[in-house]
């Protein structure tokens, strides 16, 4: 639930931010890191935001006291409207969900690339670089080691995974010839 909730507040705002071509929309994801990071970084204001028993008045007071003048403007009203709707408690999923739209905007596409061992700079740069060319994107790559996978590669582009790793090769030939490993 809280997750398409956070999906349809970033949509909502990267729509707003598209509205007006003076804005950043980097600056924008900036901003809401920053807010995010200070209610993670506080407990007291993360209670403060939390407690239902905090009227959304007091709560406005807090928000304005702390990043009306820190803000942009558009972050501090949307901040108010998240607050008079009661989802300021999503501010870090949010934050992660709007990101992920300028992405889209951006043509940019995040790939988590497992091997089973740690590969030269050279050798990722070589791989990004056949991967954005295959899928005609930018791509954003987040590298990973296991050495179960013994050879090989696993990639997962947008939950899609592509599994040519040795162990998930062995695996279907077990499998394929019915034998317990």
């Amino acid at each position: 639930m809280s997750e398409l909730a956070s999906k349809k507040w970033a949509k909502a705002l990267i729509e707003l931010a598209q509205e007006d071509g003076n804005l950043s929309k980097e600056d924008i994801l900036s901003d809401i890191r920053c807010v995010a990071e200070n209610f993670e970084a506080s407990e007291e204001l993360s209670n403060v935001v939390s407690n239902p028993a905090i009227s959304t008045e007091e709560k406005q007071i807090v928000i304005c006291k702390l990043f009306q003048d820190k803000v942009m403007p558009i972050v501090y009203n949307f901040l108010y409207v998240l607050n008079l709707k009661k989802r300021l408690n999503l501010i870090n999923e949010i934050a992660d969900e709007y990101e992920k739209e300028l992405e889209k905007l951006k043509n940019i596409v995040r790939v988590d690339i497992t091997s089973a061992i740690d590969l030269s700079d050279e050798r990722k740069i070589y791989i990004r670089n056949k991967v954005a060319e295959k899928l005609q994107k930018d791509v954003k790559v987040e590298w990973r080691v296991d050495s179960d996978i013994i050879a090989g590669l696993i990639f997962n582009i947008n939950d899609t995974v592509v599994d040519n790793s040795i162990k998930h090769k062995l695996d279907k030939l077990c499998e394929k010839i019915g034998v317990n490993i």
